[in-house]
């Protein structure tokens, strides 16, 4: 792991070093819940890396938990995607995959156990009517009018709940603290709900459900879990955490620790918003390269280490840093995909040159590295003929002083190939360029002209051999840097038109037996990816990952 060579700050992990080190800590055991209602985002990959790492860095477990409370929501697609997901990141629950559903019976159990001791009632106000009987912030609520049930009314209405007498929101568990707490989620919570669901794991045994905060602790618990790391939108719920501890026969008390989400501009990590986003087909599924779904970001090329890297480098706090600049985590997968990825030619916007002096025989063969700083990737073959593609931006006819590729009279090299120049432009009726007239040095393979400098240097393919691909260039989804900033305004406003771009390419004969998800370097142009999705259809298309430019790498140099 990086992690014990890095400056960034992680106040957790430091916090478990001092523990250990005095010894007031022992094993630790951490667990990553997610819900299983949605696929898992760059957000919850912060998470990931924090709790499988701090296991992984103190020789301790860390369990695999999905928080199934709520049914209605909830998918097998999701588990599995999950499952899936934390695995590609390259980490290893302890033990089985556990679910909340496996502490239903505990859970029941406990709650009839604070009925008993007169500290929960089944209650039968309506929702609104609850939230009148709520409280503000600056007021205290009222108790309800079925607040002082008996213990056995309670008993009897709670397992008449359960067995599925009551239709759903006629009556809740609710657990009976204080009305007129400052905080207000210790104003009588609900503990159970009404919920006539199937559930994926338990089918149709419950009719009821418990509540978020009443088994996340007491899950924790039973698990043994020493440090439940959790973000901070959850620590005002602390309190009714420890206030569940407290007052159940539980068998261990775990610490609940919250630290800053992560908030990365031009994008969204609401999984309503994202679900919609979906459902209303604005993209490609939960798997399109434009979302920050982890099977997103894969499909897109972005590897484990770089994910993990961009995690590292943003730190854990508990203060709210702010948005984080997305150019942080393309400077992640550049630096991956720099030392890793192996080097392609692939021309974009194909424009056909003919070199008028080769014969049209004639063929020639380059070897050329995979890589130019990895021997283990090999060497890529690379024909030459008479006629060749490169790219439309590589010419111009009128160009600027500074312009070095190609122009009317000018010269370049094609890489690792000779130096040519350009003799005729050759155009179509509607005066669009169609093809260049061009000759080649053949003086000048591996070497430079004689009497003359040549500055530019473009990519190509051969005509003949070049493989045709489609290549898919994504882009920022949004385009503004927090596009949900105003509540009251439609985020869909600020969707990028531009998000998608979508060309016929032409590549080089190597790429023609790409795996899925194989990364490549296109030279002079970007990182891409297979798609593992048009593979599967036998198709060859790629995605841009990201662009050749560093812009957080420069801006991190000039400060």
């Amino acid at each position: 792991m990086t992690s014990e060579t890095t400056s960034a700050p992680n106040f957790i992990r430091n916090q478990i070093r001092e523990e250990i080190e005095a010894g007031r800590q022992g094993k630790i055991v951490t667990r990553f819940p997610p819900e299983p209602n949605g696929f898992l985002h760059i957000g919850h990959a912060k998470s990931i890396c924090l709790n499988f790492g701090l296991a992984e860095q103190f020789g301790g477990d860390c369990h695999l938990r999905f928080d199934d409370t709520n049914p209605a929501k909830e998918e097998q697609a999701y588990i599995d995607a999950i499952k899936e997901d934390v695995s590609w990141l390259g980490y290893e629950w302890a033990g089985p995959v556990r679910f909340a559903s496996d502490y239903f019976d505990t859970l029941y159990e406990w709650a009839q156990h604070l009925v008993r001791e007169g500290k929960a009632y089944v209650d039968d106000l309506s929702p609104e009517e609850m939230r009148e009987y709520r409280g503000t912030l600056t007021e205290p609520g009222r108790p309800s009018p079925y607040r002082e049930r008996s213990v056995d009314e309670n008993l009897d209405l709670l397992e008449r709940m359960r067995v599925g007498e009551f239709a759903e929101g006629e009556k809740v568990l609710r657990a009976r603290i204080d009305m007129a707490a400052p905080n207000i989620n210790l104003r009588d919570p609900i503990l159970y709900r009404i919920r006539h669901a199937s559930h994926h794991q338990t089918g149709d045994t419950w009719k009821i459900y418990p509540s978020y905060d009443f088994t996340h602790g007491q899950s924790d618990a039973l698990e043994g879990v020493t440090h439940s790391v959790c973000t901070l939108e959850f620590e005002d719920h602390r309190p009714l955490y420890e206030w569940f501890l407290d007052n159940l026969p539980v068998p261990a008390k775990p610490r609940q620790i919250e630290f800053a989400r992560l908030n990365l501009n031009y994008t969204l990590t609401s999984k309503r918003k994202l679900k919609l986003l979906v459902d209303e087909h604005i993209v490609d599924g939960w798997d399109d390269p434009r979302l920050p779904t982890l099977s997103g970001m894969r499909r897109r090329g972005y590897t484990p280490a770089s994910i993990r890297k961009f995690c590292e480098m943003i730190g854990v706090t508990r203060a709210d840093g702010g948005l984080v600049d997305i150019a942080m985590l393309y400077h992640a997968i550049r630096s991956d995909l720099e030392d890793n990825a192996p080097r392609a030619m692939c021309v974009l916007k194909p424009l056909k040159v003919v070199l008028t002096n080769v014969p049209e025989d004639f063929e020639e063969t380059y070897e050329v590295a995979g890589h130019p700083a990895r021997e283990d990737m090999g060497v890529r073959r690379i024909p030459f003929g008479r006629e060749i593609y490169i790219d439309q931006d590589d010419f111009m006819e009128e160009p600027p002083k500074k312009f070095f590729r190609l122009a009317p009279g000018k010269e370049v090299r094609l890489r690792n190939s000779y130096v040519i120049r350009c003799d005729e432009v050759i155009k179509d009726e509607a005066g669009e360029i169609a093809e260049l007239r061009c000759s080649v040095d053949f003086d000048t393979l591996g070497k430079n002209p004689e009497g003359r400098k040549v500055k530019g240097v473009i990519h190509w393919v051969s005509a003949a051999e070049a493989v045709p691909m489609e290549v898919r260039l994504y882009d920022n989804l949004f385009t503004v840097e927090q596009p949900d900033k105003d509540k009251d305004a439609d985020f869909l406003e600020h969707l990028n038109p531009e998000s998608l771009t979508v060309v016929q390419a032409m590549g080089e004969p190597s790429l023609a037996d790409a795996a899925p998800e194989s990364r490549f370097q296109f030279e002079r142009v970007g990182y891409f990816c297979a798609d593992r999705n048009a593979c599967q259809e036998g198709k060859l298309v790629f995605n841009r990952t990201v662009g050749l430019k560093d812009g957080w790498a420069k801006a991190k140099k000039k400060g």
